[in-house]
């Protein structure tokens, strides 16, 4: 299958990709049970003509294009939230038809408390925030779409896979490539065991420019008086402000507020190899990397999950490399055939009859069995064309579009936070390695570290003040 990277992404994926990068800028598994899926406050033979009424809640550059998605699909959103008013006044102008009369609140508990008509709230606050405001809300008894990673800690993770249990409202991570029909096929494709016996899962990611490998500054700046510092902190601990280091969008960095690339992308690039094989919790975590013991993420880092062998399934091991190295030259061969070259970013799965690479979101399905020289996409691959579909596929490949309609009562979602909340556990579990400055044995059903016991101050830390989840 020869041709540019852009003739072969254009055939394979139906998506509007342009759309899904920009907003992505954010099992069914065994052994878990599925969170109930209710329509809330919608029911009646009319359900499926009403429209949302719908909060937002912290309007960086993420949220703009959740924005424009409830826009799209004709819902109304009644409210928005963010602890800097200039962000608010962005967004107002952004979409002055829309939204420039919108109620505007900084605090969302005096949001929940005001708009009794709320059916769902949009989250895209830093990740520190997610899991507080992912609580409330669904303790209010609100449908919850929140970004990835859905939260800061693996105590936190798990905490929202309970309550989501517990109220039975919708819920949808945003890891959009779970819309694609790419996605659903891979899943049926590995399950259907095309790939034979995988063993090994490769996830990478290039240099990043978020704060790296480096103390914090010793001096503050002035605070801008559109911002609330203290309410932007939080949960997390306390620091000064200092421009251009935190807000806007360089937190990711920093471990108080963010995990680097590792929290940013195993919500997408794990999602569709936990899921397909089943994955539970990783038994041993391995770190490597430059710039690591500091309070904010490594330059540069490698991060090795090993998860047992378990029903029928041999032990696999998922790779994550991230700061600018490649894997292993074995692991990619056929990839510079097919797409001109090793891409920058990627998610292979590596198995003993054949290799799928999925990309970084999981969004793509290109296959290599066994005796090819080049990657195809599933759909041009003639020896499979007997798998058969058995998974539902997103209306309009939209992820968005999947969580209006199922708060609806149409269908249900396909990365709740009962999944989603696994996913993210698994990358939340790397982190602590990461902070611990240490490979560690991981017991993931009682979250703890083995030998370690300073290790639980980043599994279940303290909040700031009364926050907690």
């Amino acid at each position: 299958m020869r041709g540019t990277w852009s003739q072969i992404i254009m055939k394979s994926i139906k998506m509007d990709r342009r759309k899904f990068i920009r907003n992505s800028s954010r099992l069914a598994m065994a052994g878990l049970a599925a969170p109930l899926i209710l329509r809330t406050n919608l029911f009646g033979a009319e359900a499926a003509n009403n429209k949302l009424n719908i909060a937002c809640i912290g309007l960086g550059g993420q949220m703009q294009g959740l924005i424009e998605d409830v826009l799209l699909f004709g819902q109304n959103i009644v409210a928005l939230c963010d602890v800097d008013s200039a962000q608010i006044e962005k967004t107002r102008k952004r979409f002055p038809e829309k939204l420039g009369n919108t109620k505007a609140y900084k605090d969302y508990r005096e949001l929940f408390a005001q708009e009794k008509s709320l059916d769902a709230v949009v989250i895209a606050t830093p990740d520190h925030w997610h899991a507080t405001i992912c609580a409330a809300a669904m303790h209010a008894g609100k449908n919850v779409y929140c970004e990835k990673p859905l939260a800061h800690t693996v105590g936190e993770a798990r905490r929202l896979r309970e309550i989501s249990r517990a109220t039975g409202v919708v819920t949808q991570t945003g890891n959009q490539g779970s819309a694609s029909s790419n996605f659903r096929r891979s899943m049926e494709l590995v399950r259907a065991g095309v790939l034979g016996e995988v063993t090994d899962v490769y996830a990478w990611h290039p240099k990043h420019g978020w704060p790296h490998s480096e103390s914090r500054p010793a001096t503050p700046d002035a605070i801008p008086e559109t911002l609330d510092w203290d309410m932007w902190l939080g949960p997390a601990p306390e620091r000064p402000y200092s421009k251009g280091i935190y807000h806007p969008a360089q937190w990711r960095g920093w471990y108080d507020f963010g995990g680097g690339s590792l929290a940013d992308f195993c919500c997408h690039s794990f999602s569709m190899p936990v899921r397909s094989l089943r994955l539970d919790y990783p038994e041993k975590i391995e770190i490597s990397g430059t710039g690591m013991g500091m309070e904010s993420f490594p330059t540069k880092c490698k991060v090795d999950f090993s998860f047992p062998a378990k029903d029928g399934r041999g032990p696999v091991s998922i790779h994550f490399i991230t700061g600018g190295d490649l894997p292993p030259s074995e692991a990619t061969v056929g990839m510079a055939e097919t797409f001109g070259n090793v891409r920058e970013t990627g998610c292979l799965m590596v198995g003993s009859n054949g290799t799928l690479a999925a990309g970084l979101w999981n969004n793509e399905c290109f296959v290599r069995l066994k005796g090819d020289k080049e990657f195809r996409a599933a759909s041009d691959h003639p020896a499979l064309d007997g798998v058969p579909k058995s998974l539902p596929r997103a209306p309009r490949e939209r992820h968005m579009l999947e969580f209006i309609e199922a708060c609806k009562g149409q269908g249900t979602t396909f990365s709740p936070f009962e999944i989603g909340g696994h996913v993210t556990e698994i990358g939340a579990a790397g982190l602590v390695a990461l902070r611990s400055g240490r490979s560690i044995d991981w017991k993931g059903s009682s979250m703890k570290v083995p030998g370690l016991a300073e290790a639980s101050k980043f599994i279940k830390p303290q909040h700031r003040k009364t926050w907690g989840v």
